[in-house]
């Protein structure tokens, strides 16, 4: 906690502090440079509470679920930049904290073609760039937490859907009301999640494109090819050996390549939001991720190369800008077939007290079926106090 103080204490003090040392006198007043005038401190905290039924791993508790400080501005209006950290409640299961989360400026100049660069949110999906208090349920959906860069299949650290790299963006071909119907992004990136340099060498290509023929709506398709690294240790059967075959440890840099692609639909009308999103992995995992044993390269070979996952999901509004309805289907298969099929069939509720304050509640029927026969069947029930500031 004292660590969390501190860090938000120079926070204050770096702002205070530009604004102290770059006023200049001309002769006529004190005048203060407009890149700094558009400084802006910001941030906001998740409290939840979460109950669970599963048998044998029974929970009941309060948890900080995260909270996040940014600081953003721009620099000759053609600039803009954000530096935010995150802090998490119970480090043991959402990576280390506090950490940085972003850190990267990005080239507005003209809206056609914005060039990015730093630590930011992979191009991949609707969801993952989602803020998570306006995504809506007790967590970003499953298919997306494991394909998209939050706790990843491939076995990398908690990343929260974001990389090291450079992206180029844009939206054109405006119609006669000049609103753009086609967006395209498309980044290039180091591969290892946030915090983290190259391992191998070898870089990842993410992209999307997405057309919005009518306004609220966009449909769009993602691609992403690459590789997750590790540098350790892991053992191999040579098979050269006719009829007695040898195994071998090796040691050094492990590639597993990853192939991913997602097809989004959501169409936000009249405060209602209806989103649905596909995504399919082929690619290999390691056993563990990187948070826990970085030097161990050995593969998950039971889960297979395959994966994908799909969620549906509506916010309907009972009383406009106030209070929701929420329901999603959200389905992950971890290894491409049913035998391991997860599935969450939740509904809940949203109430906004103000704009920057709001409680959600969620129940979840979960279906496991990678569990006992007679466990498959749970429930979930998740109460979040979200704010902003």
């Amino acid at each position: 906690m004292k660590k969390i103080f501190y860090i938000c204490a120079m926070l204050a003090l770096m702002t205070t502090g530009a604004y102290a040392q770059d006023k200049k006198d001309d002769g006529k007043g004190i005048k203060i440079p407009s890149w700094i005038t558009d400084l802006k401190l910001s941030g906001y905290g998740m409290l939840q509470y979460q109950a669970n039924t599963q048998e044998g791993s029974e929970s009941n508790a309060f948890t900080l679920r995260l909270a996040r400080i940014s600081l953003d501005g721009r620099i000759m209006n053609d600039w803009y930049w954000k530096a935010q950290i995150q802090f998490n409640g119970n480090t043991s299961s959402l990576g280390s904290s506090p950490r940085v989360v972003d850190l990267f400026a990005e080239w507005q100049k003209y809206k056609f073609f914005m060039v990015k660069a730093g630590q930011f949110k992979r191009p991949f999906t609707y969801e993952n760039p989602m803020h998570p208090i306006d995504q809506g349920f007790m967590g970003y959906s499953q298919n997306v937490n494991a394909l998209a860069g939050f706790s990843d299949r491939a076995g990398a650290h908690a990343s929260n859907g974001r990389d090291i790299g450079v992206q180029i963006q844009g939206d054109v071909l405006p119609n006669s009301n000049g609103r753009n119907l086609l967006h395209y992004q498309v980044g290039v990136f180091n591969g290892q999640g946030i915090n983290t340099t190259d391992v191998d060498q070898q870089k990842d290509l993410i992209g999307g494109i997405w057309v919005m023929p009518v306004a609220g709506m966009r449909i769009g398709a993602f691609g992403w090819t690459g590789s997750y690294a590790r540098k350790g240790t892991w053992t191999e059967i040579d098979e050269r050996v006719q009829d007695a075959p040898v195994t071998m440890t090796k040691n050094g840099v492990r590639k597993l390549h990853q192939h991913r692609y997602a097809f989004s639909a959501e169409y936000k009308v009249n405060d209602w939001t209806v989103r649905s999103e596909y995504i399919h992995s082929t690619g290999y995992a390691f056993s563990k991720t990187g948070v826990t044993s970085n030097d161990d390269a050995s593969i998950n070979e039971s889960i297979g190369n395959k994966a994908d996952g799909i969620y549906a999901l509506a916010i309907a509004p009972v009383i406009k800008k106030k209070l929701y309805a929420k329901a999603r289907y959200d389905m992950y298969r971890p290894s491409g077939d049913w035998d391991r099929a997860k599935t969450q069939y939740e509904v809940g509720v949203n109430y906004m007290f103000h704009k920057n304050l709001q409680i959600n509640a969620e129940y979840a029927l979960v279906n496991n079926r990678a569990l006992a026969d007679d466990k498959h069947n749970y429930s979930v029930v998740d109460i979040e106090l979200d704010f902003r500031f």
